[in-house]
């Protein structure tokens, strides 16, 4: 049995949500969303090193947090490297990056779609 038009529901989509919303945020308050995401790492220089992303201790995962490069990272023991904040939450979560940037956004409390819905 087919519906007319006006029977059918109109499908609710989400505004998509703004990487470079979040980046820009999680870069802002780098150091306390790398506390967050990294517990138990430190503050090394420019950079903040901690375990592995598999969970091995040590500091073989480094993400750069001042400069021109500040969010790039790299886990030397797994060979996983991003360039920002939401590819290393996701990382760390295991999961896909607009997972990562939407924990990011709930994280900072910011509303990241585009039109700000």
């Amino acid at each position: 049995m087919r519906m007319r038009a006006a029977e059918r529901q109109p499908i609710m989509r989400r505004a998509p949500l703004d990487f470079a919303t979040v980046n820009s945020a999680a870069l802002a308050r780098l150091p306390e969303v790398l506390a967050r995401l990294l517990p138990g790492g430190r503050a090394v220089g420019p950079e903040w090193h901690a375990g592995s992303l598999r969970g091995d201790p040590g500091d073989s995962l480094r993400v750069r947090m001042r400069g021109e490069r500040a969010g790039r990272w790299a886990d030397f023991a797994t060979g996983e490297k991003g360039g920002d904040p939401v590819s290393l939450a996701a990382a760390v979560a295991r999961t896909r990056q607009i997972e990562g940037a939407k924990q990011l956004a709930r994280m900072l409390g910011i509303d990241a779609t585009r039109g700000g819905r």
